[in-house]
């Protein structure tokens, strides 16, 4: 279904009137349908990946590559 402005009521989480293109550090949270644990699990406060979780490190860390302004922590 596409998106329509009638039906559909989102609100940007955005500050309004900040610069997004500027430098800075941006914090990424993905959350999953029932809190699924499918990128990997926690063990001893330290994140073990599974192949879904090194995929998306992999896609992270490639990010780099294909934009010459950003950097990953």
């Amino acid at each position: 279904m596409p998106y329509n402005p009638e039906i559909h009521h989102r609100r940007s989480i955005r500050l309004k009137g900040y610069d997004y293109s500027q430098a800075g550090w941006y914090f990424i949270t993905i959350c999953t349908r029932n809190y699924l644990q499918l990128f990997g699990k926690i063990e001893n406060r330290a994140m073990i990946a599974n192949d879904a979780g090194r995929m998306v490190e992999q896609q992270w860390l490639g990010l780099v590559e294909r934009f010459e302004n950003m950097q990953t922590a």
